[in-house]
């Protein structure tokens, strides 16, 4: 443990990605499934990959900041 290569209290970012990607998959199935047309369809595939922004907005606008 004295050598200074221990990873003691270094989680990594795994975590993180893992969240995104459920976040993702259940997005993608949300805009899709709602989806009356084809543009809608593109259109929910492309909300879905930056989902978190939407998340952060709405969060921000509720809280009036």
């Amino acid at each position: 443990m004295a050598d200074g290569n221990s990873n003691w209290g270094h989680a990594g970012g795994a975590g993180g990605g893992a969240v995104y990607g459920l976040g993702l998959i259940g997005a993608l199935v949300y805009y899709i499934g709602s989806a009356t047309s084809f543009w809608d369809g593109v259109w929910g595939v492309l909300q879905s990959l930056v989902w978190p922004a939407f998340l952060v907005h709405g969060l921000l606008s509720s809280l009036k900041l």
